[in-house]
């Protein structure tokens, strides 16, 4: 059982908003158009792994897996 879309929309936006920056500014540093970066942060989608991935180093998070 993992994270759901809500939850990992949750922790995304969060992280964002602590640093102060914008969806749009997220999705540029990652690489992504911002409407689907937005669609993840509603929790309306998953994405990928290489794009968790690339919105993860766009927030400077670093993912450690068990």
């Amino acid at each position: 059982m993992g994270l759901s879309k809500k939850e990992l929309a949750k922790i995304l936006r969060e992280a964002r908003e602590k640093k102060g920056l914008t969806q749009a500014d997220v999705a540029k540093k990652a690489k992504l158009n911002t409407n689907y970066y937005a669609v993840i942060e509603r929790g309306e989608v998953n994405p990928s792994l290489e794009t968790l991935s690339k919105i993860l180093e766009a927030l400077n998070i670093k993912l450690t897996l068990p």
